[in-house]
């Protein structure tokens, strides 16, 4: 089934019932959010579970339909902290209306979630990026062109809402790179295209995204992040490389391949979600 957040007439109204909902199977308060993109549900195993709860059992949250996403939240304890992970995450091109896509992000905020970790896998347009490697996300360049409750004010007076860089917190991308160090594994920085899907990029799109500052590209993240900005959450993103896109050489690449990719990548960004949680817990 694939509700909509209509059926309780209101984006609060569905997101309180969702919230609702899991704190009956989870009564915490976690501060911390994860989001695990495709191929990074081997992050989710570090956490010691207290409870797993499918999005299907969970009222106006859809059905997570892409390749490697599970569907459903892990609750427990990761770094002595209380979490929440999102294992799978909704996408646009699953046919959900971006609102009904960013529900669970509305619903962590509810929850108590203050500091949201969102990992992607990604397409490598900067050739200085390796696959399987990690890149922390400073900025973003929003290709999808689809707007949110959350980002429409029901008054003229406080439009247009601004997110400028500001959910993408430096101290956090700090923290990141001083574990990233400290393990001995690469972390480059970059900016994040977000486009639509489910389609890879053609030549001419990967010349384009480069000409334009991108180095890197995939299909999420973006909406999940204006609306933990508009939440007041700070943001980790975590985009790992699992391919490199070379337009005069331009080889197809398979939904496993991504994940395989991804999975590679699975030890250093639980490193550094551990070594970020930890840091900011003592803070």
């Amino acid at each position: 089934m694939s509700p909509s957040a209509a059926d309780d007439h209101s984006l609060d109204a569905s997101a309180d019932r969702a919230a609702d909902f899991i704190r009956s199977r989870w009564d915490r308060s976690p501060q911390y959010g994860i989001v695990l993109g495709t191929g990074a549900g081997d992050v989710a195993k570090s956490i010691a579970v207290e409870k797993t709860i499918p999005y299907a059992d969970i009222p106006n949250l859809p059905s997570s339909t892409a390749l490697g996403h599970k569907g459903q939240f892990v609750c427990g304890r990761l770094a002595d902290q209380e979490v929440i992970a999102m294992e799978g995450r909704f996408h646009l091109y699953e046919g959900y209306p971006v609102d009904l896509a960013t529900l669970p992000i509305h619903v962590m905020q509810r929850l108590g979630v203050q500091t949201l970790f969102i990992s992607n896998a990604s397409g490598g347009i900067n050739p200085k990026l390796g696959s399987g490697e990690i890149m922390v996300i400073r900025s973003h360049v929003d290709l999808m062109f689809r707007s949110t409750e959350a980002m429409n004010a029901k008054t003229t007076e406080t439009r247009p809402t601004v997110l400028s860089d500001v959910a993408y917190d430096q101290s956090l991308i700090t923290l990141a790179e001083e574990t990233a160090r400290r393990g001995g594994f690469p972390l480059h920085e970059g900016v994040y295209a977000s486009m639509l899907g489910p389609n890879y990029e053609t030549r001419a799109e990967y010349r384009f995204l480069r000409k334009i500052g991108v180095d890197v590209v995939g299909m999420s993240t973006v909406p999940e992040v204006a609306v933990a900005a508009a939440c007041g959450m700070k943001v980790l993103g975590l985009s790992v490389v699992t391919n490199i896109a070379k337009p005069d050489m331009l080889e197809s690449t398979s939904g496993q391949e991504v994940i395989d990719a991804a999975v590679n990548a699975a030890p250093n960004l639980t490193t550094i979600v551990v070594e970020v949680i930890r840091a900011t817990s003592r803070g």
